[in-house]
């Protein structure tokens, strides 16, 4: 059951359509599908405004075809990140409303209708290198139902690209800032706005980067205030969070 499904139910048992019964049986039904190797948490989308995401790292094409079946049933959404060729093959082979994003890795399929809430994410990425990660953040804040901005290569190698771009990420009310090498774009993006900042370390970089290490620990000791940092290229996971601050910003109020 998803938010929606929930409002929908006890609005047509306010108008005496359903009956206290339905209204209990609905609700009581175990949140879960076992499937043996996946726990499928059916109500996630009812606790978190979205359903459960698939990993599909370390999955072999076959579970992640028979999770996302799963998903369909219970009439939700579906976001997979970290795909692979198997994967996208085996989808796309099963359900041909599959869309991949390749830069992204990532597939959605879109069962119900997504509408976009009012305001904007935007997504500023410091280098071309940078925007697999930023966009797996960018195909996860807009399957949530959110506008999403892009403005991409703007590092502080030539910080002047970002000031021309600087009305446009004020306009935002979160912005997601991905960045490798010194991870510095961060704390000049929060120095220049009000709004909050998601940062994103990136893999990318020299030996000296450390596989991404050099520049979460740079993010997570910005002295720019309203900085808030995800792990190593979780692109997810920013774009999961900032999709839930803009939610705040345009709380949905049912009728």
């Amino acid at each position: 059951m998803n938010k929606s499904e929930a409002e929908n139910l006890l609005r047509d048992f306010r108008e005496g359509k359903v009956s206290v019964e339905s209204v209990l049986s609905a609700f009581q039904r175990a949140p879960v599908e076992d499937l043996g190797f996946a726990q499928i948490d059916t109500h996630r989308a009812l606790r978190k405004g979205f359903p459960e995401v698939i990993y599909g790292a370390g999955k072999s094409p076959s579970q992640v075809v028979e999770i996302i079946g799963r998903l369909i049933k219970h009439n939700n959404n579906v976001l997979v990140t970290r795909v692979v060729p198997e994967h996208i093959k085996a989808v796309k082979k099963r359900y041909k409303k599959a869309i991949v994003h390749e830069i992204a890795r990532c597939i959605t399929i879109e069962v119900e209708p997504i509408s976009k809430r009012p305001g904007k994410i935007c997504v500023v990425c410091a280098g071309t290198s940078d925007i697999p990660v930023a966009e797996e953040s960018v195909v996860t804040a807009e399957i949530m139902g959110n506008v999403v901005e892009r403005i991409y290569d703007v590092g502080i190698a030539g910080i002047h690209r970002l000031f021309r771009k600087l009305e446009i990420i004020q306009q935002a009310n979160v912005i997601i800032v991905v960045a490798g090498m010194e991870g510095a774009l961060a704390s000049v993006v929060a120095g220049l706005i009000s709004k909050p900042v998601i940062a994103v370390p990136t893999s990318v970089g020299y030996g000296a980067n450390l596989g991404g290490l050099t520049t979460l620990f740079a993010m997570l000791n910005s002295c720019a205030a309203g900085v808030t940092v995800v792990n190593i290229d979780n692109g997810f996971g920013a774009g999961y969070a900032a999709s839930q601050i803009n939610e705040l910003c345009n709380p949905h109020n049912p009728d």
